[in-house]
Parts: C-alpha cells; sequence; structure tokens
C-alpha cells in the first residue's frame, strides 16, 4: 500500500498505529498518540523481567481510547500451531479484502507490524528496528513458514473512524492512567505486575541476577520511550488542563521517569545503583499519578 509505513518506535504497537494515522491524514502528534491512547502510562514487567512484558496485557481496555485518535482496530482472530488450514485460508481472505480496500491491517506474533500489502506468495509485513530477518517480512500463504514453531499470532484490520473531541481524549486517557496504578490486576495476568506491582516486579527480578538480560534492557528501552511520550503529551495539552503549572509539573516528573528508566537499559550498571533507580522512578510515578487524580478532581 503506497504511503504506508512503520514508524520505528521501540513500542511497535505505538509504531504501527503511527503509520495507520499518518496514512489516513489524521492530525495526531506522536505525543497525542502515546498520550490519548493511554500507552504512554502502561508499565507491565513479568516477574523473571522477561521481554514479553511489552506485549502480554490487556490491551483490550486501549481500544476505546485508540478509536479517540481516528483509527478503530478490529480483531480478526488468534491463530497458532493448531489453527486448520481453512481456519488460515478464511483470515488470508478477510485481509487481502481489507488491503484492497485500502485498509491497512496489522499483526502480533511476538512484534506488532503493519501488513503493508500481499503478492501470489504471501502477505509483505513491515519491519521494525529489524534484526536479521527477524521480526519476518513476508507471511507465506497456507503455510505461515516464517514464524518457525513460535505462532501465537493476533490479527487486526485498522478502519478510519471519527476522532473524538480532544477534552474528552484527554480525560479518558487520564482516567486510565489512574486505573493503571490503582486498580494494575485488572490489566494484566498472574505472572505479570501493572503499575506500582511491575516496578515490584521489576526490582526482584534485579535482585534475583537478571538486571543483565535481555529482558531488563527491552523493557527499558519501551517504557522509558512511554513515559518521555507522556512527558510531551502533559506539554502539548496544557492548555486543556485547569492549571498550566500541574501540566509543567507533570512533563518533568515522567521525563524524570523516563530518564530513571533509560538509565536502568545499561546491562552493566551494578545491581544497587539500579534498584535505586528504579525505587526512585516509582515514587515519581506514585506522585505522578495522585496529581492527575486532583486534576481530574478539578475537571469534573
Amino acid at each position: 500500500m503506497e504511503g504506508l509505513h512503520q514508524a520505528p518506535f521501540c513500542c511497535t504497537m505505538m509504531g504501527a498505529l503511527r503509520g495507520a494515522l499518518t496514512y489516513y491524514g489524521v492530525a495526531a502528534t506522536d505525543a497525542l498518540l502515546y498520550g490519548a491512547s493511554g500507552h504512554a502510562f502502561v508499565l507491565n514487567i513479568h516477574k523473571e523481567l522477561c521481554p514479553s512484558g511489552p506485549y502480554v496485557w490487556d490491551s483490550d481496555k486501549i481500544e476505546p481510547l485508540i478509536a479517540h485518535l481516528g483509527v478503530r482496530r478490529e480483531f480478526l482472530g488468534f491463530y497458532h500451531p493448531g489453527s486448520s488450514a481453512e481456519e488460515r485460508a478464511a483470515l488470508e481472505e478477510r485481509l487481502r479484502e481489507h488491503l484492497n480496500q485500502e485498509r491497512p491491517c496489522m499483526l502480533l506474533n511476538m512484534e506488532n507490524q503493519l501488513i503493508l500489502g500481499y503478492d501470489s506468495d504471501g502477505f509483505v509485513a513491515a519491519q521494525p528496528c529489524p534484526i536479521g530477518d527477524f521480526p519476518p517480512g513476508r507471511l507465506t500463504y497456507g503455510t505461515w513458514s516464517e514464524l518457525g514453531e513460535e505462532i501465537h499470532i493476533c490479527f487486526y484490520a485498522l478502519h478510519r473512524c471519527e476522532p473524538a473531541d480532544l477534552r474528552t481524549s484527554i480525560v479518558d486517557s487520564l482516567r486510565y492512567a489512574v486505573s493503571l496504578w490503582r486498580d494494575p490486576k485488572s490489566h494484566t495476568s498472574e505472572d505479570y505486575g501493572m503499575g506500582p506491582d511491575a516496578y515490584r516486579n521489576w526490582s526482584s527480578a534485579v535482585a534475583a541476577g537478571h538486571g543483565g538480560h535481555h529482558g531488563n534492557w527491552w523493557n527499558a528501552m519501551v517504557w522509558s520511550e512511554c513515559r518521555a511520550r507522556a512527558a510531551e503529551y502533559f506539554t502539548e495539552i496544557a492548555s486543556e488542563l485547569p492549571s498550566p503549572e500541574d501540566a509543567a509539573a507533570l512533563s518533568q516528573g515522567y521525563a524524570k521517569i523516563a530518564q530513571l528508566l533509560s538509565q536502568c537499559a545499561d546491562k552493566d550498571l551494578n545491581e544497587a545503583t539500579k534498584l535505586e533507580l528504579l525505587t526512585e522512578a516509582a515514587a515519581e510515578e506514585k506522585a505522578c499519578i495522585a496529581r492527575i487524580e486532583r486534576v481530574l478532581g478539578a475537571i469534573d
């Protein structure tokens, strides 16, 4: 599809949605994409600091927030090694129908990838920040052989929709941010932790020796990117909030969290220092959430 490109963000869901928004001509900055969708406030960490943290959480809850921006995700199904040839063929036909209507699609199997088009052999997928041929840039009809044995894949169609007014989008995103922190267990599964539970999982995993592993680095890269976008979001929406002082404080607070988490990405950083950084980030985020609650109280 001409003009469809995935942005090279660490957070590949946001990179795919950025591509769809641009393709549809939706005027939304990166800060608004991350902030209004609520993804800027997500922090999900596996108990052993597995690199799956950015992917394995209840993203269904942000679907209405994504739609506020002007793009709606339609879930087309989950497929696994036991999915039949008939099921795969039916899905492939649906994907081609959407693409023929110039409607972007995306998949999630290890990474979120935009589906850029198709030819006689299969689908062509974006490769955000590829390492070798991972994630694969093609999906052969019928076999999906490029996925190997690791097939646990979801597909989505990305529809253009009417965006919400900015005030609604802001309020709903801030309420979601509070929910992630105050009701973390409703947003993820048992082996993971969201919000304050994420910080506890991260610190425990570092203390258990996982701080120098790939999972620590990747979680730090994704979540520091999200917090940096949160900082930009509060700068961008400052005029829509009751108090410019609150907007400035929140922007500064999330920028500080982004810096602290970015430092945690260093695999060679000693355990004690990394734990101090995580403790400071958790305290700063707790203060930010309390301030967001006050902002919501003033709006209501």
